[in-house]
């Protein structure tokens, strides 16, 4: 789905992902690494499997899109350290030519020394790229005519049946100086969207982002 917000080209994608074509890179929010070997620890059986496969979408990602950069829109990891790290930092040492960089999320709480290695890009705060401001909760005020591009909030969709059929996605929250990304983590929840009159949502539904008409 392609999307045009104050003459900036965005591309959203079914992987709940962004493209940008202008900087040649792709942003992500909320993966959430580790967080299947977190709950193992807690006794609940969650495979491994799970980040495998996010793994392998972002793998099809540059493989498509051959971007120069990715920006993790925060919560790249989802607690304290375990074993999946070391599988993060192999899949990153794959693509030496990417510059890979995180905005630091609210879980993102391991020491600074792990993110100081030679994969990361490390943001303690939001920066600007370009007419774009990344960062990883949605900023309260950002400089005239950018954007704000963010994470966090893990946005979701409900759509109801004839009977009483409903069927809650992930979605792009757009608003006119904000995009909201879906979480791109599998082992998330959504958070319901109270919907203004100049916001859009666009439901990412199998492999397709489909935008929603809002009722007014």
């Amino acid at each position: 789905m392609e999307l045009t917000l104050k003459n900036t080209h965005f591309l959203l994608l079914p992987e709940k992902a962004i493209f940008l074509p202008k900087h040649h890179c792709l942003l992500i929010a909320d993966p959430h690494f580790g967080k299947a070997a977190h709950f193992r620890k807690a006794g609940i059986p969650v495979p491994e499997k799970v980040h495998l496969v996010d793994y392998l979408k972002i793998e099809s990602l540059i493989n498509r899109f051959a971007p120069k950069e990715i920006f993790f829109l925060g919560d790249l990891f989802h607690s304290d350290f375990n074993n999946s790290w070391h599988d993060l930092e192999a899949f990153l040492s794959l693509y030496p030519k990417i510059k890979f960089h995180l905005i630091k999320g609210n879980h993102d709480i391991l020491p600074e020394g792990f993110y100081r290695s030679e994969y990361w890009q490390l943001h303690d705060q939001s920066i600007i790229l370009g007419e774009l401001v990344l960062s990883h909760e949605p900023e309260p005020s950002i400089p005239v005519n950018t954007i704000n591009v963010c994470g966090h909030i893990h946005p979701g969709v409900s759509l109801y049946g004839a009977g009483r059929q409903k069927l809650t996605m992930p979605c792009f929250f757009v608003s006119p100086e904000r995009i909201i990304l879906p979480a791109f983590g599998r082992f998330t929840g959504l958070a319901k969207m109270e919907c203004g009159k100049n916001d859009r949502v666009f439901a990412v539904a199998d492999k397709k982002v489909l935008e929603i008409k809002l009722s007014s």
